[in-house]
């Protein structure tokens, strides 16, 4: 891999079709195509895949936010509501901070169907500022 080339999304990232587009300590923008890989045994997507996308989304802006200091950000509280549900499509996927300090902070994502902007879920993580591993 070279620094022009974006790294390869870690399989569980992969599986649950999130992709960043714009990543920063103030903003990650994304979005998630959604199909039978992450259906529910009912045949709509899985209320968990939500949840795992509000995570890394908030995850990813608030490690970079403190990157610079030695640390990554891990989620300590995740409260996702489900406003609609889905069978397939593409999500935008939108997190902002909400709060950053020096040890902890507080973000909050929506998901918002790419065909007719329609609020499927949001949710906001509560972070943990920790030191990068060896460092």
């Amino acid at each position: 891999m070279t620094a022009d080339q974006p790294p390869t999304p870690p399989p569980f990232v992969a599986a649950m079709g999130f992709r960043t587009e714009e990543k920063s300590g103030t903003r990650v923008t994304g979005h998630a195509v959604f199909g039978p890989d992450q259906h529910t045994p009912w045949g709509v997507v899985h209320g968990g895949v939500y949840c795992a996308i509000v995570e890394t989304a908030a995850s990813i802006g608030a490690s970079e936010a403190v990157r610079d200091q030695g640390q990554f950000s891990v989620g300590v509280n995740n409260n996702t509501d489900f406003i609609r549900s889905m069978v397939e499509g593409r999500v935008d996927v939108v997190a902002e901070p909400v709060q950053q300090g020096r040890t902890q902070q507080l973000w909050q994502v929506t998901l918002t169907r790419t065909d007719d902007g329609k609020l499927v879920a949001w949710g906001q993580v509560r972070l943990q500022n920790i030191p990068l591993p060896g460092s």
